[in-house]
């Protein structure tokens, strides 16, 4: 459980119980008593009105008068507080379905269940949601992880970082990690992760702000695609209106940008004979080479 959450629990706890003891909520929480006394020291520096006593009638609670206050926060501020809870509860699971229940009642609202996020993909395979899980535990508890990754020309390697944001960015998830092989801050495709393992080794890292954006501000390049009226579900599927023109002849013409990498390539090849590169000229040529090459393959 994060801190956060277990201070929020904490308070719930005492509002309803009056009193308890540090080895009770220690138990709760499966944490040290040592740990407890410490929530109370940050409680108490943020003016919560919580007090420990020693002795046989002894515990923590909170002062007699202390309620939370929810008159200090609009309709529109509560609702957003609950959605933006729902929408973690359905990315990191127990903690935060709980503080979502137990500030439903406060705020006296029904939750609106109003977003579904699933993480494994249409077969019965969970591989990916049991991966994304593992590293969501090892950036929150701050393990060092182990594993293989193929990069965008297949190559395989093995890699050790130290995992510090999950980023979600056109349709895919990615990680952005510290990587000890490289000495340097890299950015993961979690779908291209494999055999990951959490080590024991820890680490205080955080990412810099500075690296939050612009270390990862990768080359693009500006694309101008034919694509035939048979493909028109993918066109509406994968590009946005206002990157989409219909033409005469039922085909569609389709300016997008995307990083200048392997996967672009690929990602216009998987539109077979159905696709064409009209602009720029060098990309065009990419294509030929990548096509020529894999009629090689069938000679």
């Amino acid at each position: 459980m994060q801190v956060n959450n277990r201070l929020f629990e904490i308070i719930y706890i005492l509002m309803q119980k009056k009193k308890v003891t540090a080895k009770e909520l220690a138990d709760k929480f499966e944490v040290s008593t040592r740990t407890i006394y410490r929530d109370i020291e940050i409680l108490s520096g943020a003016n919560i009105p919580i007090y420990a006593s020693k002795g046989k009638d002894g515990g923590i609670g909170l002062l007699d008068e202390y309620v939370l206050n929810k008159s200090i926060l609009s309709e529109e501020e509560q609702n957003q507080i609950l959605f933006a809870l729902q929408g973690m509860k359905k990315v990191s699971g127990k903690d935060e379905k709980d503080i979502l229940e137990k500030l439903s009642t406060l705020f006296n609202k029904e939750i609106n269940d109003w977003i579904k996020i699933d993480f494994s993909n249409w077969g019965k395979d969970n591989a990916q949601e049991e991966r994304f899980d593992m590293i969501k535990a090892a950036i929150l508890n701050k393990n060092q992880i182990e594993f293989v990754y193929y990069n965008s020309n297949g190559e395989e390697n093995k890699r050790i970082v130290e995992p510090l944001q999950i980023w979600f960015k056109d349709k895919s998830w990615y990680l952005i990690s510290y990587c000890k092989l490289k000495e340097d801050y890299r950015i993961f495709k979690i779908a291209r992760i494999k055999e990951i393992k959490i080590l024991q080794e820890h680490f205080e890292r955080e990412l810099p702000k500075e690296k939050k954006e612009e270390k990862y501000n990768l080359k693009n390049i500006s694309l101008e695609l034919e694509i035939s009226n048979e493909m028109a579900y993918r066109v509406y599927d994968e590009f946005e209106s206002r990157e989409i023109t219909k033409k005469e002849d039922g085909n569609f013409i389709v300016n997008v940008e995307y990083p200048e990498n392997e996967w672009v390539y690929g990602y216009i090849l998987s539109f077979g004979e159905y696709a064409k590169i009209l602009k720029p000229d060098y990309a065009k040529t990419a294509i030929k080479e990548k096509l020529q090459k894999t009629l090689k393959n069938y000679l």
